[in-house]
């Protein structure tokens, strides 16, 4: 918890010691065919009468997974989505990949020089070593029961090591992030399959074909939920 206070602002900083546990959870390529997917069918819905994204509510399962796995510990599950009453993120998930070492946060901090206009806005993204962009961050699992002092840091790879090619990154994410092109910045292992980039490209409230078709195609498929995810 430490390294992630020493990244962020003081309001997103956890009042905790600075050797508390924490786990930041990502989603890999696979997660939609062996995790959503399988909770969808199981769930038997299509998604016409949810009151959040059904993405989210997957990701509750999963988490509470982990928290019951560990009756005897103090575990607090923080999605990526979570507001705090100031309306604030509670976790800035991004930072918290970084210092974790499980993908590198490129900010125009990251630029020497900086060719972007002092006065744009200009939003940092992270990008995974083995999956690039496709991939997702979708919180964190603090154990607050856990102190471990002795724990080695590891730093994230830089796989975008040239100024040209992160500018171009922090461009394409900023100015066309609809084509999805700055997923692409680096080779990747994987990406999302046809089915998940069709999900994600449609709004939830127009989703409800889609997850009907899913179900159609996927029918009487089993899971855990567990596959799909890594802690880090």
């Amino acid at each position: 918890v430490g390294w992630y206070n020493e990244q962020v602002e003081e309001p997103f900083r956890f009042d905790l010691p600075y050797a508390t546990l924490c786990y930041t959870v990502v989603s890999t390529p696979d997660m939609f065919e062996k995790c959503l997917i399988p909770f969808l069918c199981e769930a038997g819905t299509c998604g016409n009468s949810a009151a959040m994204d059904l993405l989210d509510k997957c990701m509750q399962h999963c988490f509470v997974n982990v928290k019951e796995a560990f009756p005897t510990e103090e575990v607090e599950a923080i999605h990526d989505y979570e507001l705090a009453a100031t309306r604030r993120p509670k976790i800035l998930v991004q930072p918290a990949g970084h210092v974790s070492g499980a993908a590198y946060y490129y900010t125009r901090a990251c630029l020497n020089p900086d060719p972007f206009a002092v006065e744009n806005k200009i939003f940092g993204v992270c990008i995974h070593p083995r999956y690039g962009g496709w991939f997702a961050l979708r919180g964190v699992l603090l154990f607050k029961s856990v102190q471990s002092p002795s724990l080695p840091r590891i730093p994230p790879i830089d796989c975008v090591p040239d100024n040209a090619s992160r500018a171009k990154l922090l461009d394409l994410f900023n100015n066309h992030w609809r084509d999805a092109r700055y997923r692409d910045i680096i080779k990747v292992d994987k990406k999302y399959s046809e089915d998940q980039q069709q999900y994600f490209g449609t709004l939830p409230k127009d989703r409800v074909p889609i997850i009907q078709n899913l179900l159609k195609k996927h029918n009487g498929y089993q899971s855990d939920y567990k596959s799909g995810q890594e802690v880090v």
